[in-house]
């Protein structure tokens, strides 16, 4: 009886009652119909630039002019024309390795679908599991959020992510590329370590069992490449051939500097066509000149944090970023988990007044991840051809005093900013407005 009573109980809570004015999930938004131009406002381009004053139009979900007001030279007649001075346009951010869609309520665990029993499995595929009606989505997308790369967790393998645009009817239409890459935790070298630890205390039995078995897993599937067709289809086998023709990417998580040299080595050694270093801390800058001389990619996570080791300088975790853009590593930024992820803009700026330039910052989670990601032609910048996909923000959008996104379009759809935050914010405030008056 006390189970059926809790069950009932978190369906009321996710799916609301009946009668009661709980509010769902905005639908999604109609095709772009007429041209839009934004007029006045500053465009921050997303690889540096910016322009004051700008004119920024598109159609059919495509960006057609970039450029001042003073040097505009179309008809703005032609087009729905909304003023924007004084704020600011970015290129809708990028959330990398996100568990976005995969988990709802984290002590629930029927809303949690981010993994799969076994270690090793690399055709696990999120998207499958990608819910478009998750409540969490409208409160990143207010963020400026507009693209995740839905990523699996648990494991040595744990599947295999793809990316979506934030505003869909079901996976089918949030899908921007599908299957994009294969994620895999390096097996732990040490045991009883941790951030604040000094020193690792002894090696873990397991961990060269661990690596025989992807040693095996990866060999395997180099021959089932090179094969070419088969009688009958092993699916992981299958699911890892993009690994070697270069149209998946793997991105390996490990963040101690024999793991990480020897897990990149591993994959080159395989024959991995492109590799990204996933969750770079303190001790991958001990290695900046392997990842340089291997061009691997990196993705900073954990930059809201003390630092690693206490020998460390405590500001060493704000620092990272600008270390690495400077040594010419192609660096992202990540904010981990899924309900967390609205964050994003906060910890890139975190890095900006910590060496990193506002507009370096920006490139970090808008054109250095869609580089990253391999999405870089249609992404990740406001330029001429690329997909209209951008928000306006009244501020900063890196400062969480003044970010507040007020327009966002995906393809040129205008996207409805509500959410379960801003709906409870009214209920109450209307309460207790009420209240008052009487």
């Amino acid at each position: 009886m006390k189970t059926n009573i809790f069950h009932l109980f978190i369906v009321c809570y996710v799916l609301g009652t009946p009668g009661s004015n709980a509010q769902t999930v905005p639908a999604a938004a109609p095709e772009q119909g007429n041209p839009i131009i934004l007029l006045g406002g500053t465009a921050h381009i997303g690889n540096g630039a910016t322009i004051p004053n700008c004119a920024i139009a598109f159609e059919n979900g495509k960006i057609s002019t970039v450029t001042s007001m003073d040097e505009l030279t179309l008809d703005p007649e032609r087009y729905e024309i909304i003023r924007i001075d004084g704020k600011h346009v970015y290129p809708g951010l990028i959330s990398p390795v996100s568990g976005l869609g995969l988990s709802e309520i984290g002590a629930v665990r029927a809303t949690v679908d981010s993994r799969e029993i076994g270690e090793i499995n690399p055709n696990v595929r999120t998207i499958i599991a990608y819910n478009t009606d998750s409540e969490v989505i409208p409160t990143v997308r207010s963020n400026g959020i507009l693209l995740a790369q839905i990523t699996p967790s648990g494991g040595i393998i744990a599947g295999t992510s793809s990316i979506v645009q934030l505003d869909a009817w079901n996976w089918e239409d949030a899908v921007v590329k599908l299957d994009d890459g294969i994620h895999m935790s390096w097996p732990a070298m040490y045991r009883g370590r941790g951030y604040g630890s000094s020193s690792t205390t002894a090696v873990d039995p397991d961990y060269p069992d661990h690596v025989l078995e992807l040693e095996k897993l990866f060999t395997d599937a180099r021959s089932y490449y090179e094969k070419g067709d088969h009688e009958k289809t092993n699916l992981k086998l299958e699911s890892m051939k993009g690994l070697f023709d270069g149209s998946k990417r793997l991105f390996i998580e490990t963040g101690f500097v024999k793991e990480i040299v020897e897990s990149i080595q591993f994959a080159k050694k395989h024959g991995v066509q492109h590799i990204i270093l996933v969750g770079a801390d303190e001790d991958a800058w001990l290695v900046k000149d392997f990842l340089k001389e291997n061009d691997i990619p990196i993705i900073v996570a954990h930059i809201h944090r003390m630092a690693k080791r206490k020998d460390y300088d405590v500001h060493q975790p704000f620092k990272l970023p600008c270390l690495f853009m400077k040594e010419g590593i192609l660096t992202g930024i990540l904010y981990p988990g899924a309900t967390g992820s609205m964050n994003l803009p906060f910890v890139a700026g975190q890095a900006a007044g910590y060496g990193l330039s506002k507009e370096e910052a920006l490139q970090c989670i808008t054109l250095n991840n869609a580089k990253i990601l391999g999405i870089d032609k249609e992404y990740g910048t406001l330029e001429v051809g690329k997909s209209a996909t951008l928000v306006v923000s009244a501020g900063d959008i890196l400062d969480i005093r003044t970010n507040q996104v007020e327009l966002a379009f995906i393809s040129g759809r205008k996207i409805d900013l509500d959410n379960k935050h801003k709906q409870l914010y009214r209920k109450y405030k209307e309460k207790y407005d009420g209240e008052k008056k009487e």
